[in-house]
């Protein structure tokens, strides 16, 4: 009977302890509880971290196609000479509203498909809105568009007749003096991204998240195990400790107390 009703009263008071811990929406952690529970799994975390690494590096080398980018560029004006004090600054400064402007004159329907035909691509409008850039360096009246391809020939090709065919577009939309062209497309840049860094981002993606997991299932874990959860959660003291394994040493130390003495008892038996 009294061993019931130490059950009893012990479940009473870990209700009681848990109900307290819902309203008060308190969660304690363990920095160093942690700690052990991240070195007691670093395999599974090592694991995770390279497994993630050797995917997204594998995906950017074999399924990210290659990708090249070439660059021409434009210089606009708005006048039929070059007195700059006729020239009104509003219609000179390209602006990033100006810009806009001028970009939906290169990128629109009838330039790009008047490239297309040109160059016989096997490619529609909207493929090749997508691989065209258009960009205003601060501060000036270039325009600068690039062509992304997977074939770095491809890139400088379309970028120079891109530049040709807006060029022309321009000059009759806006008027003044016709583009002069700054620089035609050269060669091309390679601008995929780096296998490398994929691979990085993979092993942190796959640390952080076996941390995670782990530090998660830390926390909600409330059982007791030790005696300083005893202590701590319970409030009564340790009398007594049962060893593990027939005295020998556990995951949380040496058996004490009755425990150690019936087994040095049975040890002389």
């Amino acid at each position: 009977m009294a061993a019931e009703d130490n059950n009893m009263k012990t479940d009473t008071y870990l209700n009681q302890v848990s109900l307290s811990k819902n309203q008060d929406d308190e969660i304690t952690i363990d920095l160093m509880e942690l700690l052990y529970a991240w070195k007691k799994h670093w395999v599974i975390i090592l694991i995770c971290t390279a497994v993630l690494g050797v995917i997204l590096g594998g995906y950017c080398q074999f399924l990210v196609p290659d990708s090249y980018q070439a660059d021409a560029s434009l210089y606009i004006t708005a006048t039929q000479n070059n007195d700059q004090a006729n020239v009104s600054y509003t219609n000179l400064q390209t602006s990033a509203a100006l810009t806009k402007d001028y970009e939906s004159i290169i990128k629109n329907r009838y330039v790009l498909m008047q490239v297309i035909d040109n160059l016989g691509l096997s490619v529609d409008y909207d493929e090749l809105y997508d691989m065209i850039t258009v960009t205003n360096p601060e501060e000036t009246h270039i325009i600068q568009i690039s062509a992304t391809c997977e074939l770095p020939d491809d890139a400088i090709t379309i970028a120079n007749e891109v530049m040709e065919v807006s060029s022309d577009q321009i000059y009759k939309i806006i008027g003044g003096s016709e583009p002069t062209v700054v620089s035609e497309a050269m060669y091309a840049e390679d601008v995929k991204p780096s296998t490398l860094k994929y691979a990085l981002i993979g092993a942190l993606v796959g640390l952080v998240l076996s941390c995670g997991v782990i530090a998660v299932r830390v926390i909600l874990d409330n059982t007791i195990k030790t005696e300083d959860d005893v202590t701590s959660i319970l409030e009564l003291p340790v009398l007594a400790t049962v060893p593990k394994n027939g005295g020998k040493k556990s995951g949380y130390g040496y058996g004490y107390g009755y425990g150690k003495q019936n087994n040095a008892g049975g040890a002389r038996g």
